[in-house]
């Protein structure tokens, strides 16, 4: 009775993970205006709190170039690319830190969507 359980339990869990590798990966790269990497970092945390809030969101992680931290990238993932191709671009957050960013960002990010091909660990 305790293994069928435990099976049970396992199945159950793994039926409630979704699936990630249908999920779309969001590259953005920053590059600040020298000397501005921790206003940038500071405005960017910020923003994040409110992203985390949409629909969506799995997460994000904020990279930092190894060897010009004024090169910073986000990686973001996301369950649905058209979500963030249109309504997430058209937050209000989103729009004021577009326009809060022109005092500390050198160019507006690059931005480029990737989907998972395969998977290697």
């Amino acid at each position: 009775m305790k293994k069928v359980l435990l099976l049970t339990g396992i199945l159950l869990m793994l039926s409630c993970q979704s699936d990630r590798s249908d999920n779309v990966i969001v590259l953005v790269a920053y590059k600040t205006q020298p000397n501005k990497n921790l206003q940038a970092v500071a405005a960017l945390k910020k923003l994040i709190d409110e992203v985390r809030k949409e629909p969506g969101f799995v997460g994000i992680k904020m990279h930092f170039d190894s060897v010009d931290n004024s090169n910073i990238l986000l990686y973001e993932e996301w369950e649905d690319e058209a979500y963030h191709r249109n309504q997430h671009m058209k937050t209000e957050h989103l729009k004021a830190f577009i326009v809060e960013s022109q005092s500390f960002l050198e160019a507006p990010p690059k931005i480029s969507y990737w989907k998972e091909s395969a998977s290697f660990e």
